[in-house]
């Protein structure tokens, strides 16, 4: 009986330990993506982007592909600010539309024809995302006028 009474308590402290870990971890905040500055290098300042179409990308895209994220409740409680920080900072490295203006023409018409591909093939945005995000996930209908969009946009480049 006394190697159970042992056990109980041994198990007490660690769950002890652990509440006050995740406790402690809740006051280590990542840095916030989110300015409300349209600078004069955002897509939306070079390219006429149709109001179809930055409704898409503002809800799908932006979060993660701006200098803009809308932070949900459950965006301050670790270790999941953690991750989102992580996939927004990866997110906004592979493409972003606040600093769309930096890249060479070149590399935009990559990325325009990048994103047709990826939209087209449903990788993005995310399945990580849109699992949370249900808003997000694209129908056929706004495939289509984004993909429609970026093809143009690529062809205007050349």
């Amino acid at each position: 009986m006394d190697n159970k009474r042992r056990k109980i308590e041994t198990f007490k402290v660690a769950i002890g330990i652990l509440i006050v870990i995740f406790i402690g971890i809740q006051f280590i905040q990542p840095l916030r993506n989110q300015s409300t500055e349209v600078t004069s290098v955002h897509i939306e300042r070079l390219y006429p982007v149709p109001q179809n179409v930055k409704g898409i990308l503002t809800q799908s895209c932006y979060d993660c592909h701006s200098n803009n994220t809308r932070y949900p409740w459950y965006s301050r409680i670790q270790p999941g600010a953690w991750y989102m920080a992580k996939h927004v900072k990866k997110g906004k490295e592979e493409l972003n539309f606040s600093d769309f203006g930096t890249y060479s023409i070149r590399k935009q018409r990559s990325k325009f024809r990048s994103m047709s591909n990826q939209v087209n093939d449903g990788t993005m945005p995310l399945s990580s995302y849109t699992l949370i995000h249900r808003n997000a996930i694209l129908t056929e209908e706004e495939k289509k006028i984004l993909i429609q969009w970026f093809d143009t946009m690529t062809d205007s480049l050349k």
